[in-house]
Protein backbone atom coordinates (compact mmCIF):
# COMPACT_ATOMS: atom_id res chain seq x y z
CA UNK A 1 0.00 0.00 0.00
CA UNK A 2 1.44 3.19 -1.02
CA UNK A 3 2.29 5.73 1.43
CA UNK A 4 1.67 9.62 1.12
CA UNK A 5 2.99 12.43 2.95
CA UNK A 6 1.94 16.36 2.53
CA UNK A 7 4.66 19.04 3.50
CA UNK A 8 3.05 22.90 4.22
CA UNK A 9 6.66 24.13 4.37
CA UNK A 10 10.39 23.88 2.64
CA UNK A 11 12.38 21.66 4.39
CA UNK A 12 15.50 22.92 3.11
CA UNK A 13 15.18 26.84 3.25
CA UNK A 14 18.46 28.76 2.84
CA UNK A 15 17.10 32.03 3.19
CA UNK A 16 18.64 32.96 -0.34
CA UNK A 17 17.03 36.35 -1.72
CA UNK A 18 14.89 35.05 -4.81
CA UNK A 19 15.36 37.57 -7.71
CA UNK A 20 13.05 37.66 -10.95
CA UNK A 21 14.75 38.45 -14.19
CA UNK A 22 13.91 41.43 -16.42
CA UNK A 23 13.32 39.26 -19.24
CA UNK A 24 11.86 35.42 -18.58
CA UNK A 25 14.08 32.77 -19.85
CA UNK A 26 12.88 30.00 -20.68
CA UNK A 27 14.50 26.71 -19.80
CA UNK A 28 13.79 23.41 -20.63
CA UNK A 29 13.21 21.15 -17.34
CA UNK A 30 16.24 18.85 -16.44
CA UNK A 31 15.28 15.38 -15.73
CA UNK A 32 15.88 14.58 -12.31
CA UNK A 33 14.09 10.99 -11.80
CA UNK A 34 17.56 9.89 -11.53
CA UNK A 35 17.85 11.33 -7.94
CA UNK A 36 14.69 9.92 -6.62
CA UNK A 37 14.21 8.06 -3.74
CA UNK A 38 14.01 4.37 -4.66
CA UNK A 39 10.76 4.03 -2.89
CA UNK A 40 9.60 7.25 -4.63
CA UNK A 41 6.64 6.82 -6.72
CA UNK A 42 5.03 10.64 -7.56
CA UNK A 43 4.11 13.91 -5.88
CA UNK A 44 1.00 16.53 -6.63
CA UNK A 45 0.08 19.60 -5.34
CA UNK A 46 -1.58 19.29 -1.97
CA UNK A 47 -5.23 20.38 -0.77
CA UNK A 48 -3.82 23.82 0.56
CA UNK A 49 -1.48 26.27 -1.10
CA UNK A 50 1.98 25.83 -1.08
CA UNK A 51 1.52 22.14 0.11
CA UNK A 52 2.91 19.25 -2.02
CA UNK A 53 1.69 15.35 -1.82
CA UNK A 54 4.46 12.99 -2.05
CA UNK A 55 3.24 9.22 -2.47
CA UNK A 56 6.01 6.63 -2.22
CA UNK A 57 5.44 2.96 -1.70
CA UNK A 58 5.84 1.01 2.32
CA UNK A 59 8.89 1.75 3.77
CA UNK A 60 10.02 -1.63 6.38
CA UNK A 61 12.12 0.69 8.62
CA UNK A 62 15.05 -1.42 7.56
CA UNK A 63 15.97 0.56 4.86
CA UNK A 64 19.09 3.28 5.17
CA UNK A 65 17.82 7.11 6.50
CA UNK A 66 16.69 8.76 3.42
CA UNK A 67 18.95 11.90 2.71
CA UNK A 68 19.20 14.36 -0.61
CA UNK A 69 22.21 12.22 -2.45
CA UNK A 70 25.30 13.90 -2.37
CA UNK A 71 25.86 13.34 -6.01
CA UNK A 72 22.77 15.74 -6.44
CA UNK A 73 24.38 18.73 -4.61
CA UNK A 74 27.49 18.42 -6.37
CA UNK A 75 25.90 18.00 -9.91
CA UNK A 76 26.67 21.81 -11.56
CA UNK A 77 23.43 21.24 -13.73
CA UNK A 78 20.41 21.40 -11.29
CA UNK A 79 18.93 24.86 -10.46
CA UNK A 80 18.85 25.86 -6.59
CA UNK A 81 14.49 24.89 -7.31
CA UNK A 82 15.67 21.39 -7.95
CA UNK A 83 18.00 20.86 -5.17
CA UNK A 84 14.91 22.01 -2.85
CA UNK A 85 12.34 19.77 -4.31
CA UNK A 86 14.82 16.76 -4.10
CA UNK A 87 15.49 17.97 -0.47
CA UNK A 88 11.79 18.22 0.37
CA UNK A 89 11.10 14.82 -1.07
CA UNK A 90 13.76 13.26 1.07
CA UNK A 91 12.02 14.78 3.85
CA UNK A 92 8.68 13.35 3.20
CA UNK A 93 10.92 9.93 3.11
CA UNK A 94 12.81 10.30 6.14
CA UNK A 95 9.31 11.32 8.05
CA UNK A 96 7.74 7.87 6.74
CA UNK A 97 10.98 5.71 6.90
CA UNK A 98 11.26 6.62 10.97
CA UNK A 99 7.49 6.38 11.64
CA UNK A 100 7.99 3.04 10.05
CA UNK A 101 11.74 2.06 12.13
CA UNK A 102 10.11 2.90 15.02
CA UNK A 103 7.38 0.61 14.60
CA UNK A 104 9.17 -2.16 13.55
CA UNK A 105 11.73 -1.54 16.86
CA UNK A 106 9.44 -0.56 19.39
CA UNK A 107 6.92 -3.55 18.78
CA UNK A 108 8.65 -6.03 20.41
CA UNK A 109 10.35 -4.05 23.03
CA UNK A 110 6.42 -2.95 24.36
CA UNK A 111 5.53 -6.97 24.12
CA UNK A 112 8.81 -7.53 26.83
CA UNK A 113 7.86 -4.76 28.77
CA UNK A 114 3.78 -5.66 29.47
CA UNK A 115 4.86 -8.19 32.62
CA UNK A 116 7.31 -5.84 33.69
CA UNK A 117 4.96 -2.87 34.06
CA UNK A 118 2.80 -5.35 35.98
CA UNK A 119 4.65 -6.04 37.88
CA UNK A 120 5.62 -3.10 38.98
CA UNK A 121 1.92 -2.16 39.48
CA UNK A 122 1.56 -5.39 41.85
CA UNK A 123 5.07 -4.13 43.85
CA UNK A 124 3.41 -1.05 44.59
CA UNK A 125 0.06 -2.02 45.71
CA UNK A 126 1.55 -4.33 48.07
CA UNK A 127 3.67 -1.41 49.25
CA UNK A 128 0.62 0.66 49.88
CA UNK A 129 -1.42 -2.16 51.75
CA UNK A 130 1.49 -3.28 53.76
CA UNK A 131 2.11 0.24 55.08
CA UNK A 132 -1.81 0.93 55.62
CA UNK A 133 -1.55 -2.39 57.89
CA UNK A 134 -0.24 -0.08 60.57
CA UNK A 135 -3.70 1.31 60.60
CA UNK A 136 -4.61 -2.38 61.97
CA UNK A 137 -1.69 -2.92 63.83
CA UNK A 138 -1.14 -3.80 67.14
CA UNK A 139 1.42 -1.78 69.31
CA UNK A 140 3.38 -5.05 70.02
CA UNK A 141 3.84 -6.41 66.24
CA UNK A 142 5.21 -3.37 65.22
CA UNK A 143 8.45 -4.57 64.46
CA UNK A 144 7.30 -7.17 62.71
CA UNK A 145 5.28 -5.09 59.96
CA UNK A 146 8.12 -2.93 59.67
CA UNK A 147 9.74 -6.27 57.90
CA UNK A 148 7.11 -6.86 56.26
CA UNK A 149 7.31 -3.32 55.20
CA UNK A 150 11.51 -3.17 54.36
CA UNK A 151 10.46 -6.37 52.21
CA UNK A 152 7.64 -4.95 49.92
CA UNK A 153 10.24 -1.62 49.50
CA UNK A 154 12.68 -3.65 48.62
CA UNK A 155 10.71 -5.66 46.03
CA UNK A 156 9.07 -2.68 44.67
CA UNK A 157 12.40 -1.01 44.07
CA UNK A 158 13.49 -4.11 42.42
CA UNK A 159 10.59 -3.87 40.07
CA UNK A 160 10.80 -0.08 39.59
CA UNK A 161 14.55 -0.94 38.32
CA UNK A 162 13.47 -3.63 36.11
CA UNK A 163 10.87 -1.08 34.49
CA UNK A 164 13.44 1.78 33.85
CA UNK A 165 15.62 -0.02 32.03
CA UNK A 166 13.20 -1.22 29.58
CA UNK A 167 11.56 2.42 30.04
CA UNK A 168 15.28 3.98 28.86
CA UNK A 169 15.02 1.78 25.98
CA UNK A 170 11.03 3.07 24.43
CA UNK A 171 12.42 6.28 25.14
CA UNK A 172 15.61 5.99 23.09
CA UNK A 173 13.83 4.39 20.27
CA UNK A 174 11.02 7.27 20.61
CA UNK A 175 13.67 10.07 20.66
CA UNK A 176 15.49 8.85 16.94
CA UNK A 177 11.98 8.74 15.56
CA UNK A 178 11.83 12.45 16.85
CA UNK A 179 15.39 12.97 15.28
CA UNK A 180 14.75 12.16 12.28
CA UNK A 181 11.21 13.13 11.40
CA UNK A 182 10.97 16.60 13.94
CA UNK A 183 8.56 16.82 17.03
CA UNK A 184 6.03 18.27 14.51
CA UNK A 185 5.80 14.73 12.76
CA UNK A 186 6.53 12.72 16.14
CA UNK A 187 4.54 9.09 16.37
CA UNK A 188 4.41 8.19 20.18
CA UNK A 189 5.21 5.06 21.63
CA UNK A 190 1.82 4.66 23.44
CA UNK A 191 0.68 4.62 19.51
CA UNK A 192 2.95 2.02 18.85
CA UNK A 193 1.25 0.32 21.42
CA UNK A 194 -2.29 0.95 20.32
CA UNK A 195 -1.52 -0.44 17.07
CA UNK A 196 -0.25 -4.08 18.21
CA UNK A 197 -3.03 -4.12 20.75
CA UNK A 198 -1.39 -3.01 23.74
CA UNK A 199 -3.12 -0.27 26.15
CA UNK A 200 0.26 1.70 27.18
CA UNK A 201 -1.68 4.76 28.35
CA UNK A 202 -0.80 4.58 31.96
CA UNK A 203 3.31 3.63 31.66
CA UNK A 204 5.55 5.78 32.95
CA UNK A 205 7.91 6.97 30.03
CA UNK A 206 10.32 9.58 30.83
CA UNK A 207 11.78 11.58 28.15
CA UNK A 208 15.36 9.95 27.24
CA UNK A 209 17.19 12.33 28.83
CA UNK A 210 15.94 11.61 31.97
CA UNK A 211 17.57 8.21 32.24
CA UNK A 212 20.68 9.18 30.55
CA UNK A 213 21.57 13.20 31.30
CA UNK A 214 21.62 12.64 35.42
CA UNK A 215 23.98 13.78 37.83
CA UNK A 216 26.02 10.80 39.59
CA UNK A 217 23.39 8.89 42.39
CA UNK A 218 20.53 10.63 40.71
CA UNK A 219 17.88 8.11 40.58
CA UNK A 220 15.45 7.26 36.77
CA UNK A 221 11.95 8.87 36.96
CA UNK A 222 10.09 6.09 38.49
CA UNK A 223 13.27 5.18 40.90
CA UNK A 224 12.48 8.66 42.33
CA UNK A 225 8.82 8.32 42.62
CA UNK A 226 9.51 5.72 44.44
CA UNK A 227 11.98 7.18 46.83
CA UNK A 228 9.95 10.02 47.46
CA UNK A 229 6.69 7.69 48.83
CA UNK A 230 8.95 5.26 50.57
CA UNK A 231 10.40 8.57 52.50
CA UNK A 232 6.37 10.01 53.22
CA UNK A 233 5.96 6.53 54.73
CA UNK A 234 8.75 6.33 56.73
CA UNK A 235 8.81 10.14 58.08
CA UNK A 236 4.97 9.36 58.83
CA UNK A 237 5.71 5.98 61.03
CA UNK A 238 8.58 7.61 63.06
CA UNK A 239 6.32 10.38 63.55
CA UNK A 240 3.53 8.24 65.07
CA UNK A 241 6.30 6.14 67.41
CA UNK A 242 7.31 9.22 68.67
CA UNK A 243 4.17 10.58 69.59
CA UNK A 244 3.10 7.28 71.19
CA UNK A 245 6.58 7.68 73.44
CA UNK A 246 8.47 4.65 71.66
CA UNK A 247 11.86 6.55 71.00
CA UNK A 248 13.06 2.66 70.09
CA UNK A 249 10.20 1.97 67.47
CA UNK A 250 10.86 5.70 66.14
CA UNK A 251 14.09 4.97 64.78
CA UNK A 252 13.68 1.34 62.79
CA UNK A 253 11.51 2.87 60.11
CA UNK A 254 14.64 6.03 59.49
Amino acid sequence: MPRTIALTHSLDNSGLPSETPATPITTVPLDITRYHHPLFQRSEPGRYQGCTTYYFAAFTGNEPEPQTPLSAHKDKVLAWEQIGELSRQYGAARILWSKARLRRQAAPVLKKAVPLWAAWTVAQAELERVYKAFWETEDGRWRAQLLRLTDAESAAEAAAGAWEEIAQQLAQLAADQVAAAGYDDELRVTEVAQEVGLDASNWHIDHVDAYTDRFWGQPTPLLERLAQQVDTQRKRLVEVARLAGDPEAAHHPA
